[in-house]
């Protein structure tokens, strides 16, 4: 796919993986409607991208609100003339067991990671069924493949985004909309940092929970949006990102049901 003179909207680009794949598409000088919740970060990632030479828009939103997100294709074709590429980045965490999450934390979490991502694909796919070459792109996780202990919410969200990107990929085969499903293993974004803790979550667990991540999350967001983008000109239908994502999509194939205990094997060696 080429990408020159295209328009794609990234959500979750103020930071992290958004704004990196934001990046690596202006360098290939393509259009860009900014979407996040932060502003100061949404402002310095156009900077970012600006240097680039394109068109660049920034659209302070939350993906949880609906009636924000249906209003968002009208506002970014003011100053777009279409889109070609969506990008859904946002995402959020919450620390802790099934029994340790809130209800209200699980359906936060879910809000954003799947009903936010839901309605984005729902208020674009008219735009994207438009253009003659198009690419729906969902970022979901190796937290989508494996489900360890402690990540209930956060896992069944990326099953389900996962789920979703391919089923979407099946209907829309015999049309111009390609569906990319991006599967990230320890980027080093601030996601971990981010995430709510549960009050019920003690001070040690929390602390070796954090631990676990900065040991976990260390490959660059610049390599991760690099690759993604470049999933999105050879038009993938899946991107394993890392070494730690190949070697767990080669686990969950060889021992789909016991890969949890090799896993917990592994971490504690």
């Amino acid at each position: 796919m080429r990408l020159a003179d295209r328009t794609a909207v990234v959500t979750g680009a103020a930071s992290g993986i958004g704004r990196a794949v934001a990046v690596s598409l202006a360098r290939r000088r393509c259009h860009l409607a900014l979407v996040d919740i932060n502003q100061a970060g949404l402002e310095h990632t156009a900077a970012l991208v600006a240097t680039h030479g394109v068109r660049v828009s920034c659209h302070r939103l939350d993906v949880a609100d609906a009636a924000a997100v249906a209003a968002l294709p009208d506002a970014v074709c003011h100053i777009h003339a279409s889109v070609d590429v969506l990008v859904n980045s946002a995402g959020v965490a919450v620390w802790g067991t099934f029994e340790q999450v809130s209800a209200a934390d699980f359906e936060w979490l879910f809000g954003i990671n799947v009903h936010g991502l839901v309605r984005m694909t729902r208020a674009f796919l008219p735009l994207l069924k438009a253009s003659d070459d198009a690419r729906l792109v969902n970022v979901s996780s190796v937290y989508g493949l494996v489900a360890p202990a402690g990540q209930a919410a956060y896992a069944a969200s990326k099953f389900a985004v996962r789920g979703f990107s391919e089923a979407l990929r099946h209907e829309l085969a015999h049309t111009s909309v390609g569906v990319t499903v991006v599967i990230p293993a320890g980027v080093a974004t601030s996601i971990s940092r981010h995430a709510r803790r549960p009050a019920t979550l003690s001070d040690e667990e929390f602390a070796q929970g954090m631990a676990r991540a900065r040991r976990l999350l260390k490959l660059p967001p610049e390599i991760a949006g690099e690759t993604i983008v470049r999933g999105i000109e050879e038009r993938k239908a899946r991107v394993l990102i890392g070494a730690d994502a190949r070697l767990i999509d080669l686990l969950v194939r060889i021992a789909p049901v016991s890969y949890w205990r090799i896993m917990q094997l592994v971490m504690r060696r």
